[in-house]
């Protein structure tokens, strides 16, 4: 199948490097954000949640208003309504949006975040509470007659919707998680099964276990498999090394309160500067065998001080599995001990090393507390369009990004490293067509 992408959807620029300027929805921005992804080569564009931020539905119902093609990922925690609202709500999105809807659908990784909205329940039991949620999802998207549904957590008789998605058969469903209880679930009920990036001896492992818990499901297909990173580019790999260990100080600064003047100095010159002429040579012709030999040497540098500084901050972690960024910009280093086993994957690669593999970094995930998508691909389009594929070829198939500097780093990966990757995947299944047909 082909490879697709998904960026993020910000109501306005701040991130862990820049402050945020101003109240927390910019329209202006949001639109121009999300025109940047269509405009450039992107697929997809997800609205995360979290418990203080602004609406993500109501967020992707103006976005469908200001584009024209990319699909919008809305995340969605089952506690915040009930589901047989929630089917219509997203139908009806899905009509506005002229069939670009889909949804993601969040457990929760944070029992504070969750009970900022009144919810209460253990760890596990959300996952069975999610398992119901997507289970009357699909039920009401597809039912012409009313039904019941008796389960643990929702109960209710003789319903029906008007209103079904104009996409058909239905809007696809992601969801995500790490624990032998998000496997279960999403293993089996959902279309899209998320992950955060790991190294590549981990993402296999996952995908392992997700393979065998949907056989055990009986499932006939598999879940699509997701994966997000942090992409760091440059036209060299010592500027792109340089850039991110700039950017790893515009994250100091940021999080103790200094970023207002850090954002516009020296670690602003590599994290703009650097992003926007990432392309300007280094991906002009970037598209000839991005897969090929773009993996040459690559690896040569890649342990260069692997474990110097990998304890940076380790101790830290606890965030919401908002499905991107919530809560992101607000000044803070985590410190409590997280609850969710990705983040403890993630602290876990941290303590093995900073650099994993081709390209993948670390160092963000030790300071931040891997409360979120926080580990890097660092290096030349080519080279973060290598790595890609190197999970590609583990069985990933779509590849959630997001920048630090949001905005430029959506249009420089979206010019320099989407066509590297769809170019090579093209290439690959020509010659297996080929073979097929020889």
């Amino acid at each position: 199948m082909p490879v697709e992408f998904l960026g993020i959807a910000r109501t306005n620029p701040a991130s862990e490097v820049t402050p945020r300027p101003g109240g927390p929805l910019d329209l202006e921005y949001t639109a121009r954000l999300a025109r940047a992804h269509e405009d450039n080569g992107w697929d997809r564009i997800l609205f995360a949640y979290h418990s203080g931020s602004p609406d993500p539905s109501q967020v992707a119902a103006y976005v469908a208003g200001k584009t024209e093609r990319i699909n919008l990922v809305v995340a969605h925690r089952p506690n915040v309504a009930y589901p047989t609202l929630t089917a219509k709500t997203f139908a009806t999105l899905d009509h506005l949006s002229g069939g670009r809807f889909e949804v993601h659908v969040i457990t929760g990784g944070s029992t504070a975040d969750q009970a900022a909205e009144g919810d209460f329940l253990a760890k596990d039991d959300r996952y069975g509470r999610t398992r119901e949620f997507i289970q009357i999802l699909k039920r009401a998207w597809s039912s012409e007659e009313r039904f019941d549904f008796a389960g643990e957590h929702y109960q209710f008789e003789q319903f029906v919707t008007d209103i079904k998605p104009l996409t058909q058969p239905r809007p696809r469903i992601s969801f995500g998680g790490s624990s032998a209880a998000a496997y279960a679930v999403g293993a089996t009920e959902a279309d899209i099964f998320a992950l955060w990036g790991e190294p590549l001896a981990g993402t296999r492992e996952q995908l392992a276990t997700i393979e065998a818990e949907a056989a055990k499901a009986g499932r006939a297909d598999r879940p699509i498999i997701q994966i997000a990173f942090r992409p760091i580019l440059a036209p060299t790999e010592e500027l792109a090394w340089e850039k991110a260990e700039a950017i790893l100080g515009r994250i100091k600064d940021t999080a103790a309160g200094a970023g207002a003047g850090a954002g516009r100095g020296a670690g602003a010159d590599a994290g703009r500067g650097a992003g926007a002429g990432a392309g300007r040579g280094a991906g002009a012709g970037a598209g000839r065998g991005a897969g090929a030999g773009a993996g040459r040497g690559a690896g040569a540098g890649a342990g260069r001080g692997a474990g110097a500084g990998a304890g940076r901050g380790g101790g830290g972690g606890g965030g919401a599995e908002t499905g991107g960024g919530g809560g992101v910009g607000k000044g803070r280093l985590r410190s409590a001990t997280p609850e969710n086993a990705g983040s403890q994957r993630l602290l876990a690669a941290v303590a093995a090393g900073e650099r994993h593999d081709r390209a993948l970094w670390t160092a963000p995930t030790g300071l931040t507390g891997a409360g979120d998508n926080s580990t890097a691909l660092v290096g030349t389009p080519e080279t973060v369009a290598a790595a890609l594929l190197d999970y590609y070829d583990l069985g990933v198939r779509i590849f959630s990004a997001r920048g630090y500097d949001i905005y430029d780093d959506a249009v420089d990966f979206g010019r320099y490293v989407i066509p590297l990757v769809r170019d090579e995947v093209a290439r690959r299944e020509a010659h297996e067509r080929r073979d097929l047909a020889s």
